[in-house]
C-alpha cells in the first residue's frame, strides 16, 4: 500500500511538475508575438502547413461523419416517426460535438505528429542552439508561429467540417432516403442557435492551442536522439487526443 502511494505522489508530483513547465513555455513563445522582429511570414506559413495540408483529410472526414450521422438517425428517428428531425439532429451533433473534437483529431495526427517530429529534429541536430548563438531566439520563429496558426486554422478547418458533414447528411438524408428538404433544413434553423455556434468555436480554439502546445512541447525537449523523436511523436498524438476529450467535457459542461 505504501508503494502504491508513493508511485501515485510521483506521478502526481511529474504531472505538476510538465504542466507547470508546459504553462510557462506557452506564456513565453506567446509573448515573443508582440516582441519585434515580427514573423507574418512565418505564421502564414504554418497556417498554410497546418490549414491547408489538412483539408483533404478533413473533407473526407467531415463527408463520411455526416453520411454515417444521417444514415443511422434517420432509423432510429423514424421509429418514433421523426424523420423530419434528421437535419437538427445532425446539425447540433456536428456544430456541437463532433465537429470540433474530429477536427482537432485529424490535426494532431497529420499536424501536431509533424510538428513534434520537425521541432523534434531541430533539438536533436542542434538547429535550435545554432539559432541561439545567431541570436534568433528559437520561441519566437520556431515555437510561435506554429502556435498562432493553430489558434487560427482549426476554427476554420472546424468551420469546413461543420458544412461539409451537413452536407453529407443532407446527400443521405434527402436524396437517398427521401427525407423532405425542406424540413431537413427547417429542423436545423429552428434547432441551432447562437450559443451551439459560439461553444462550437471556442472549443476549436481551444483544441488548437491545446495541440499546438503539445505538439511544440514534445518536440522542442525532445532527448535521445532518432529514438527520443518517434517517443515524443506519440507522446504528441496520444496525449493530445486525450486533452482533446477532456476539454471537450469541461467546456460542454460549461455550455450546458
Amino acid at each position: 500500500m505504501t508503494s502504491l502511494l508513493r508511485a501515485f505522489g510521483r506521478f502526481f508530483l511529474a504531472l505538476t511538475r510538465e504542466t507547470g513547465r508546459a504553462t510557462l513555455f506557452l506564456f513565453e513563445a506567446l509573448g515573443q508575438a508582440f516582441l519585434p522582429p515580427y514573423r507574418f511570414r512565418r505564421v502564414l506559413a504554418e497556417v498554410y502547413q497546418i490549414g491547408c495540408r489538412s483539408l483533404l483529410i478533413i473533407f473526407l472526414t467531415a463527408a463520411f461523419t455526416g453520411m454515417v450521422l444521417a444514415l443511422q438517425g434517420y432509423y432510429t428517428l423514424r421509429k418514433f416517426g421523426a424523420d423530419s428531425a434528421l437535419g437538427s439532429a445532425v446539425a447540433l451533433s456536428l456544430i456541437r460535438e463532433l465537429g470540433p473534437v474530429l477536427a482537432a483529431l485529424m490535426v494532431s495526427g497529420r499536424a501536431g505528429s509533424a510538428i513534434t517530429a520537425e521541432i523534434g529534429i531541430m533539438r536533436i541536430s542542434e538547429q535550435l542552439d545554432a539559432m541561439d548563438t545567431m541570436a534568433v531566439n528559437p520561441l519566437q520563429y520556431v515555437i510561435m508561429p506554429k502556435l498562432l496558426a493553430g489558434v487560427i486554422s482549426v476554427p476554420l478547418l472546424t468551420a469546413i467540417f461543420d458544412v461539409l458533414g451537413i452536407l453529407g447528411g443532407f446527400v443521405v438524408g434527402v436524396l437517398l432516403l427521401g427525407v423532405s428538404s425542406g424540413s431537413f433544413f427547417a429542423g436545423m434553423t429552428q434547432s441551432v442557435v447562437s450559443m451551439d455556434i459560439n461553444g462550437g468555436i471556442v472549443k476549436s480554439l481551444v483544441f488548437g492551442l491545446t495541440i499546438m502546445l503539445v505538439a511544440c512541447y514534445n518536440g522542442y525537449f525532445t532527448e535521445r536522439g532518432a529514438e527520443g523523436v518517434g517517443q515524443a511523436t506519440t507522446r504528441t498524438v496520444v496525449v493530445s487526443a486525450v486533452l482533446v476529450l477532456a476539454w471537450d467535457y469541461v467546456l460542454t459542461s460549461f455550455f450546458m
